[in-house]
């Protein structure tokens, strides 16, 4: 609550006409017009979070100051302009009126609420004649009125993206004409995922768990918000906490996570470990949310809440360089499923920057840069040393993809840790049932879905291959005689687990191609009279003008050859 005390000669006011639509119903027979003199006028603000603590402490102000210029009279003054955070009009009347009855000691005289007014009025000269006040509450709420909640409705949805700048295969864009995602100020940094564009990222996870389950990983989940004791442990509530989103619980500090490690970690503490048990690949999907500015945010590229397909594998040091291997192949498996040609592979390492802060010493350093080396190496991969680059707390390998508008973008990441090992005290039984300490790899092969779904969105330009596609074919009718047919072929379509959709609206057919073509299917099915009485169809491939009769049958078996083969 905020309010201006003034000390006045006299004071006039007259409401002129409504500021708000509904005012009759929340503040009935209010006095429109009307005055005092030798009175304390209090113009008032009611704010959010203003409650029956915050009148008690209000009242105590005011007949204070009313006593201190000797006043029985009091103006209470609704006046909105003194603060940018006001209560509801339902929660600001509510709390107009239990201050009146706080002060019924005093003669109130209540200027209207919800209205706009004008008023005359002449303030003393003394010292106390003009007096703010500044009293906080907490974020207690009423429920709004109905027209409070149109225009919350309206702020928060009036935010429309800028196309000026961006290039016509922009993610965004594509995103938009596609009906794949949409972003809102309510939510800065995340999506929010349509049908089309929950589709993709979930033939994302599809083909990521398929991979990980023939490479023998198991996958686990870990939760969203914990202890800031374990972010202590982990190091990251010192180096990286203006990053995190943090809340209390029980006068607890907690952090939402802004990655996946620390909670992998309890997870391998949770029961003892032996050599028997390496190599331990564990994998998950986790959702993070890092603190971003938003002046940086960008559409899926830099997002503040994403999905990190991270993975943990344990090892002794005899199999580290086997487990580097089977990471780069489904590094290169990737690139290859995803038809990548323009990208790079660096190594970073300490180089001669002796004077930083490493974990692990000179020997431990050397070999695993040397056996990064080793792997990419045997797999015929050409990489580039970044010498220097090496984190604090190990060596790594990233993949770098360039996109379709030259930019480049890490996603697939590599690390030896020889950190986190140690602060979580990880332990394992050799065969000679001695304690030690096993060597860890973080890897990660899309990064953050969220980003790579840009990334593959502006690479194939909407145009997705028909295995990730969220618009596989699209039935179109020449006429309604044909209706019957086409959702015959529809249902059957539908019913082999494709997506597919159906157009039998009353326009032409040159109409229907265009909305399917701006929509990116990857097939155009054409039904009419002929097809129907030959129980054909008339197929056509996105980006082909060359149309071929067939029978559905044969179609789905072309259509699912295409899905395995991931063309």
């Amino acid at each position: 609550m905020k309010t201006l005390n003034l000390h006045c000669d006299y004071i006039h006011f007259k409401a002129l006409k409504k500021a708000l639509k509904s005012i009759e119903e929340i503040a009935p027979n209010q006095n429109l017009e009307g005055g005092s003199e030798n009175c304390l006028v209090v113009l008032v603000a009611v704010e959010k979070g203003d409650n029956s603590e915050v009148v008690e402490e209000f009242s105590k102000s005011v007949i204070e100051i009313a006593r201190n210029v000797k006043t029985k009279k009091i103006v209470l003054y609704p006046y909105a302009h003194l603060s940018s955070n006001l209560a509801s009009p339902t929660r600001a009347v509510k709390i107009l009126s239990e201050a009146r009855e706080k002060l019924k000691d005093f003669e109130i005289i209540s200027a209207p609420f919800g209205y706009y007014k004008e008023f005359e009025l002449k303030v003393k000269g003394h010292p106390l004649a003009e007096l703010s006040r500044e009293i906080h509450g907490n974020e207690e709420e009423a429920e709004i009125l109905e027209e409070e909640r149109e225009r919350i409705l309206r702020e928060i949805t009036k935010s429309k993206l800028d196309t000026s700048k961006l290039m016509e295969n922009d993610h965004r864009i594509i995103g938009a004409k596609m009906d794949l995602w949409s972003f809102n100020s309510a939510a800065p940094g995340m999506v929010f995922l349509h049908d089309r564009g929950l589709y993709i990222k979930n033939k994302l996870i599809e083909y990521w768990r398929k991979i990980h389950r023939e490479e023998g990983y198991i996958e686990i989940s870990t939760p969203q918000v914990l202890d800031r004791r374990l972010w202590e442990v982990s190091g990251h509530w010192r180096l990286y906490k203006e990053n995190m989103f943090t809340t209390k619980y029980e006068n607890r500090d907690f952090a939402i996570k802004p990655m996946n490690c620390p909670g992998g970690m309890l997870v391998y503490k949770s029961s003892p470990k032996s050599y028997r048990d390496f190599p331990l690949r564990v994998s998950e999907l986790g959702i993070v949310h890092r603190l971003e500015l938003s002046g940086v945010l960008s559409g899926l590229f830099r997002v503040i809440q994403f999905m990190q397909d991270d993975a943990h594998i344990f090892c002794t040091g005899e199999q580290l360089h086997k487990e580097i291997v089977g990471v780069l192949k489904i590094f290169q498996r990737m690139i290859r499923d995803f038809h990548f040609s323009d990208y790079r592979f660096t190594i970073s390492t300490r180089g001669e920057n002796k004077k930083e802060k490493y974990l692990g010493d000179d020997k431990t350093w050397a070999w695993a840069e040397k056996t990064l080396e080793k792997g990419v190496k045997e797999l015929g991969v050409k990489f580039e040393e970044m010498k220097g680059e090496a984190k604090f707390y190990g060596p790594s390998l990233d993949v770098h993809i360039k996109d379709s508008q030259g930019r480049e973008w890490q996603c697939s990441t590599l690390q030896l840790d020889f950190a986190l090992p140690k602060r979580f005290n990880l332990k394992y039984k050799d065969s000679d049932g001695n304690e030690k300490t096993p060597f860890m790899l973080h890897r990660a092969v899309f990064g953050s879905l969220e980003r790579f779904m840009g990334i593959i969105t502006e690479h194939f330009e909407g145009k997705f291959p028909m295995w990730i596609s969220p618009n596989q074919i699209k039935v179109l009718t020449l006429n309604d005689e044909v209706i019957d047919y086409a959702n015959e072929v529809y249902k059957k379509l539908f019913d082999e687990g494709f997506r597919v959709e159906i157009d039998t609206r009353s326009e032409t057919m040159g109409r229907k191609v265009r909305d399917a073509q701006i929509q990116k299917f990857n097939y155009l099915v054409t039904i009419g009279e002929k097809e129907k009485k030959a129980s054909k169809i008339a197929v056509r491939k996105r980006d082909s003008k060359k149309i071929e009769e067939m029978d559905v049958d044969s179609f789905i078996e072309n259509l699912k050859k295409e899905i395995r083969e991931m063309k």
